[in-house]
């Protein structure tokens, strides 16, 4: 049933993570912390998220999130409160890299 065009804008909200792992010493043990990471974005902010990057090296992760809402404001604060909770939460982990982008 096609109801017309749409009025609302969508937003979508693309965060990219660079993560240094510096406790990592093998793949099992970085794929350990990154699943870790990973559950709890998901779980704590309700996005999308999975690495995107780098998955054969031991010490560096690369992760992407994705958001969507009707509101570019509250989608660039939900991927900026992703990279904060990441500082303040996961000593374990070292943030070398972000970028945010609204499409």
């Amino acid at each position: 049933m096609d109801r017309g065009p749409l009025t609302e804008t969508m937003i979508i909200g693309s965060l990219t993570i660079q993560l240094r792992l510096p406790l990592a010493h093998s793949l099992k043990e970085k794929r350990s912390v990154v699943k870790s990471v990973l559950a709890k974005l998901r779980n704590e902010f309700n996005v999308s998220v999975a690495e995107v990057a780098e998955q054969d090296r031991w010490q560096t992760a690369v992760i992407g999130v994705a958001s969507v809402s009707s509101d570019a404001r509250y989608t660039r604060e939900q991927l900026q409160a992703v990279v904060n909770w990441v500082y303040e939460h996961r000593p374990d982990v070292e943030v070398t890299a972000t970028e945010i982008e609204l499409l």
